[in-house]
């Protein structure tokens, strides 16, 4: 059986739009209680995390329904990050934990994402299990074993000390300036107190949340607003994070953009001569920049690339004992501190390089060149398949041949969002823009 509910992130979609429903979330609550009660033994327990979203109350409620008719007991964060929710679910002795967020997808849409017991994201096999389980229906527990709800009011604080406590003791933010986007998301609380107690001082935006501002014109999809802060304030450096904190873009002094491709070179280079990068090896997906391969290479380095999606990074990592990876989009995933991409946590490693370097984000930042990169976005319909027209595939071919020794290629679909991404690295830029532009058009016009 193959997975037709879960994309690379959980399950995401428009709110209150076929699947994203309410109705949805209430029988996959069901299942996934049914799945873990199964598997485990004893007291059962899962803990719920969500972002900022208008919709988070309705698939909230909806999924507690459904957990507690299998016997689960449900405990409830509110909004926290999505990093917070993989430490509290085994620190809580969960069977299970549930974030509920779209991440960096705009305010209309919501998404659900399962940690398991050891506060790691579910793997391909276990969701499709999943899914086998919605298709047979609930098993529903007696009515003197529904499960209970509690909310839980210190969530928040246990994961802001878990972070400070990655910084080396004693360290210190004090005279440095930090602007930091919170996207008005999960972390609009989180993440400016955090470096408010660590000495810095801050300047915060993106901490309104209204429940439909969440990732607009604002967080690491939007790093304008921050640059402009960053200029407008003098601040040392800026942070934006997404709209449920794991993933991060920083901008320099001088309001410059860095990718997370600059930011794990910087780390796999420090913990490498700290003999902390355990297998000499970053992992990254195909989408990481050939000059961060090249960068690495030329430390005696090795990247490991995965397919796209930050599980995917984590898997491989755990597979062959690497602590190090992410993603180009900002997604930094730290074995050693934490189950996922955690974007609050990567930022304080840059500031603590920083502190202990004395040297300004605009040298951080650059640590190697990258190649000319060029990726565009096709959104499709439900039931099109562009990929598979013949024109688009011979588009296809002849970028590639046009490439060979040049350069590389990657069309894919999105995980998350009904897009065809488009993307190309060449040092001849005016080839790159050709093959790019020349695969688009063929998947617009098969799109219509």
């Amino acid at each position: 059986m193959t997975r037709k509910l879960f994309g690379t992130d959980g399950v995401r979609g428009t709110a209150n739009t076929d699947p994203m429903t309410p109705d949805l979330a209430l029988r996959l609550g069901a299942a996934v209680g049914r799945h873990f009660r199964r598997e485990h033994q004893g007291v059962h327990r899962v803990v719920i995390g969500k972002d900022t979203r208008l919709s988070g109350y309705m698939f909230e409620n909806a999924l507690t329904a459904g957990l507690t008719s299998t016997g689960m007991n449900v405990l409830l964060l509110g909004p926290v990050p999505t990093p917070a929710v993989g430490l509290l679910t085994p620190s809580m002795r969960a069977d299970l934990g549930i974030m509920i967020s779209a991440s960096h997808n705009p305010a209309h849409d919501n998404g659900i994402k399962f940690f398991g017991p050891d506060g790691f994201k579910l793997s391909d096999a276990v969701e499709t299990q999943i899914e086998a389980l919605m298709n047979e229906g609930p098993k529903l527990a007696a009515p003197e074993n529904i499960g209970r709800a509690k909310r839980i009011d210190d969530g928040r604080f246990r994961y802001q000390e878990r972070v400070k406590s990655t910084l080396p003791h004693g360290l210190r933010l004090d005279g440095m300036k930090v602007v930091i986007d919170c996207a008005n998301g999960a972390a609009y609380k989180t993440a400016p107190e955090v470096l408010w107690e660590l000495g810095a001082t801050v300047v915060a935006i993106g901490t309104a949340p209204n429940g439909l501002n969440i990732n607009a014109d604002c967080g690491s999809t939007k790093p304008q607003t921050a640059a402009e802060a960053v200029v407008a304030h003098g601040a040392d450096v800026g942070i934006c994070l997404d709209g449920d904190a794991d993933r991060i873009i920083l901008i320099d002094e001088t309001g410059k953009v860095a990718d997370g491709d600059q930011i794990m070179a910087l780390m796999a280079a420090r913990w490498a001569e700290e003999e902390r990068l355990k297998g000499g090896a970053l992992v990254a997906t195909v989408m990481s920049n050939l000059g961060l391969e090249r960068f690495m290479d030329a430390k005696g380095l090795r990247l490991e690339r995965t397919k796209v999606g930050d599980r995917y990074v984590v898997e491989a990592m755990r597979a062959h004992g690497y602590n190090l990876g992410g993603e180009q989009s900002g997604h930094i995933v730290m074995t050693d501190y934490a189950t996922t991409g955690d974007g609050l946590m990567a930022g304080l490693q840059f500031l603590a390089e920083m502190v202990r370097t004395g040297q300004p984000a605009s040298t951080l930042t650059r640590c190697f060149e990258p190649v000319p990169q060029l990726l565009k976005n096709v959104r499709y319909a439900a039931g099109q398949t562009p990929l598979e027209t013949l024109a688009v595939q011979q588009a296809i071919a002849s970028a590639e041949a046009d490439l060979v020794g040049k350069g590389r290629l990657l069309i894919r679909k999105s995980g998350t969002e009904p897009l065809i991404r488009v993307m190309a690295e060449c040092e001849d830029e005016g080839l790159l823009t050709q093959v790019v532009d020349g695969i688009v058009a063929e998947v617009e016009a098969a799109t219509g």
